[in-house]
């Protein structure tokens, strides 16, 4: 039986939002450990806060203050925490109902076990040390003393106005999983290693795929019928990149493309080298650069070819 493949794979990347003046106050107000909410017409108070009434679709922005302690109203036990969430040891995620708001707000609860986690019990705020204007300025909820029936703390009755107010926030997004790329692409991995470009033919349209999927996108039926494409190809189109990405050693501008392998009836990407890239056209005709350990193509460049004509490429913009 030959050898399953399979990869570690990481994307990552910074998430940027500006904020509105509803968003702006909550997170500002989680910086000077004040919680906010917004008050709707008929005199709910939504924590956390929103700019629009999830029933009337009106814009809201009377901002109330809530206190920091609130009572759970339900709650599911983490025995494991992954990499990124609010504690590293096992928590409870909650929804806490603070005291003062309508809804409840989704957070982590530090408590030594699931026994000592129950709906209905009090919490309160831990603030983080170290505060920004994020939501992780509460770094979790911490079980509090209050008794049933015992008056919830009241809060100062914050107007929401700040010096120095949190406008936007970078959020980083990041998914971690093990790719297995299945039969077809085994294959086509195998023969990149053999400086071969292996597509797979469509019983059906006949055309042929690369890389292979194992099946047709288009009529829906399996492929299995090797068929080994290029290596040379046709730049059908192209961007120019003016931001440099994080990790990766490329100079900017470059190049990338779709390229039309020929005897390929799908273009696949590949970044364009050994050209100005300014002079990068549609029609030119390229071929791969294989990296230095062969087993993949690292950039193609131009052959010298004159241009194809576009009514051989038109049908794979």
């Amino acid at each position: 039986m030959p050898e399953v493949l399979k990869a570690p794979l990481v994307v990552e990347f910074p998430f940027t939002r500006s904020l509105g003046p509803v968003q702006s106050a909550f997170l500002t107000g989680l910086r000077e450990q004040v919680v906010l909410g917004v008050r709707t017409a008929d005199g709910r108070t939504l924590v956390p806060p929103v700019e629009y009434d999830p029933v009337t679709a009106e814009e809201i922005h009377d901002l109330v203050e809530v206190a920091p302690t609130g009572t759970v109203t339900t709650w599911a036990w983490n025995h494991e925490p992954r990499r990124g969430q609010p504690l590293t040891t096992p928590f409870a995620w909650v929804l806490v109902r603070l005291d003062g708001a309508d809804t409840a707000l989704l957070h982590a609860l530090d408590a030594p076990g699931p026994e000592a986690v129950h709906t209905g019990m009090r919490v309160r705020v831990r603030w983080a040390r170290e505060r920004s204007g994020a939501i992780t300025d509460i770094a979790c909820f911490e079980p509090c003393d209050g008794a049933p029936g015992e008056p919830p703390d009241e809060p100062a009755g914050h107007d929401g106005r700040f010096a120095d107010m949190v406008t936007g926030i970078v959020a980083p997004a990041r998914l971690d999983y093990i790719y297995s790329p299945g039969r077809a692409q085994a294959a086509y991995i195998a023969g990149l290693a053999e400086r071969r470009i292996l597509g797979e033919r469509c019983p059906s349209c006949h055309k042929v795929y690369v890389p292979p999927k194992g099946a047709c996108p288009t009529c829906g039926v399996a492929t299995s019928e090797q068929v080994e494409v290029g290596p040379r190809g046709t730049v059908t189109t192209y961007c120019i990149v003016n931001i440099k990405a994080k990790n990766l050693d490329i100079e900017v501008p470059y190049v990338y493309a779709h390229i039309a392998l020929d005897g390929a009836g799908l273009a696949l990407h590949g970044r364009i080298g050994g050209i100005p890239y300014d002079e990068v056209r549609m029609g030119l005709r390229v071929e791969p650069v294989w990296s230095e350990d062969g087993h993949h193509p690292d950039h193609y460049r131009p052959t010298g070819e004159p241009d194809a004509d576009y009514e051989t490429y038109k049908e794979m913009l």
